[in-house]
């Protein structure tokens, strides 16, 4: 370069930077702003995409992806648990985030769980996380923490079996991947997703996330798979008082009593469980606990 380009360059980089982060706080306030239109809202991302604000940066590609990311964070988190709370911009966010930084893993790892968790609890695109996981993979082909979130996107939320079994024996031939890994890998093919191979996936991920609302979204899945697995009990040892005593227990603790049944007996949020119709253990109505209506147990 020749020394009449050399302060040309540096004037255009000092009026550009400034330039490029007033966009980024407009875009941020166009996020925010509820009475935006959202199609306002999705061209705005459009023309300030990935690509574009990558070329742009100038070498600032890593702090443009931790704003984002921010930014992604906070949008997520201003919409989670309210009824009917729509997540249209966080695939967006989230894909600028990662082709800013394609190395940024935290943008990948919990992405995934706010793309895929169903409800008012994230965006419910579980095909959408698939593609930020494998994004994520190819970027990154040596993480095997990124086949163990595209196992559980395939078993936990797409029931996928054969596809998160491959994703779990092929994340586990990375010679720094955990054994669980292939632990996960033969229960997935063997069993599908039984409440077992279900309780050690969630447990896995509260054990390795470290963000809190991640913790949070596992421990709550955990609990409702141990109320799950504790019913399936209870009701195994319904049946067997029906066929001692010729008729249903009417409480719990009649079958306590009946010496079938000992413990606490109740459920992981600390509510006692309660005897339905025939015989069939249920949660406490006023339990905080929500059963997955999709896991498959003897009392469906």
């Amino acid at each position: 370069m020749s020394a009449s380009n050399s302060p040309r360059m540096v004037r255009y980089a000092l009026l550009t930077i400034p330039v490029l982060f007033v966009l980024i706080i407009v875009l941020q306030g166009r996020i925010d702003a509820s009475t935006a239109p959202l199609q306002q809202e999705k061209q705005e991302l459009l023309i300030r995409s990935g690509p574009t604000l990558k070329k742009m940066s100038l070498g600032y590609d890593s702090l443009l992806a931790d704003i984002y990311w921010t930014r992604a964070v906070q949008y997520y988190g201003s919409r989670v648990g309210r009824t009917g709370g729509k997540f249209e911009l966080l695939a967006p966010l989230l894909d600028i985030t990662t082709t800013l930084d394609p190395k940024l893993m935290i943008a990948y790892r919990f992405g995934t769980i706010f793309l895929s968790e169903p409800g008012s609890a994230g965006a419910g695109r579980a095909d959408l996380a698939v593609d930020l996981v494998k994004k994520g993979i190819a970027a990154n082909p040596d993480d095997w923490r990124l086949y163990q979130d595209l196992g559980f996107l395939y078993s936990i939320r797409l029931k996928d079996y054969p596809k998160a079994a491959e994703a779990y024996l092929e994340g586990s031939r990375n010679p720094r991947a955990q054994l669980f890994m292939k632990v996960l890998a033969a229960k997935v093919a063997q069993k599908g997703n039984d409440l077992e191979t279900s309780k050690l996936i969630w447990d896995e991920l509260y054990n390795t996330a470290q963000d809190p609302i991640v913790r949070q979204r596992a421990l709550e899945h955990l609990q409702t798979v141990q109320a799950q697995l504790d019913l399936e009990r209870l009701n195994e040892s319904s049946e067997e008082y029906a066929r001692k005593f010729g008729r249903y227990p009417t409480t719990v603790e009649e079958m306590r009593v009946a010496g079938l049944v000992g413990g606490k007996l109740q459920d992981p949020a600390g509510y006692p469980y309660v005897m339905g119709e025939n015989g069939v253990p249920q949660l406490d109505p006023n339990s905080p606990i929500v059963l997955d209506p999709d896991q498959k147990t003897p009392l469906q």
